[in-house]
């Protein structure tokens, strides 16, 4: 025979999901993820309609290696363990502090890498692709769909290949990217002061 209140244990349970859903991070990230959308497609429109077909191939790989790149920390940060960098803090090691930091908040920290920046270099490198599509088409005055699926598949090929190759390197070197990730937030502080 239990003696718990069911009253209260309901409360402990409404609570439980509150804080297992966290509503304010999910509220930041919308935020977050309208801003830097609206920011990278300004960047982008500009930059396309400005330059040539070359250049715009150049902006297209960026923005790939740019969700690859933030993909491999979300999940470096995701699969370390605090312990190591809670000695290096000790030791005053650059970057130690800020890694404890991401550790600890490595939902968020994930979620910003891989859901907000990741994604949202995915869709933008959709948009280019099709901006590149349609130059070559209207260059070349010939059908958009060959050269649409082409580029789709490279483009898709790269981003999915990449972050499949990226997670095997966070996962066997999430120290070393951790730290290094620690290190660039450090700077950036000391130059805000």
């Amino acid at each position: 025979m239990s003696t718990e209140d069911p009253k209260l244990t309901k409360t402990n349970q409404k609570k439980g999901i509150r804080q297992a859903v966290n509503f304010r991070w999910a509220i930041t990230s919308l935020i977050w993820t309208i801003v830097i959308s609206v920011i990278m497609q300004l960047i982008s429109s500009e930059i396309l309609g400005n330059v040539g077909i070359v250049i715009a191939f150049l902006l297209l790989a960026m923005f790939i290696l740019v969700g690859i790149m933030f993909d491999i920390i979300g999940m470096a940060v995701a699969s370390s363990d605090e312990g190591p960098f809670h000695s290096m803090a000790s030791r005053r090691v650059t970057g130690a502090v800020e890694a404890v930091n991401f550790i600890r908040n490595a939902d968020k920290v994930s979620s910003f890498c891989n859901d907000i920046v990741g994604d949202i270099s995915g869709i933008i490198s959709g948009a280019t692709a099709a901006v590149i599509v349609n130059r070559i088409s209207a260059g070349l005055n010939s059908e958009t769909l060959l050269i649409s699926l082409l580029v789709t598949g490279v483009v898709s090929g790269l981003t999915v290949g990449g972050k499949a190759l990226g997670k095997g390197v966070a996962i066997a070197y999430s120290k070393e990217i951790v730290l290094f990730v620690g290190k660039i937030t450090y700077l950036f502080k000391m130059k805000k002061q």
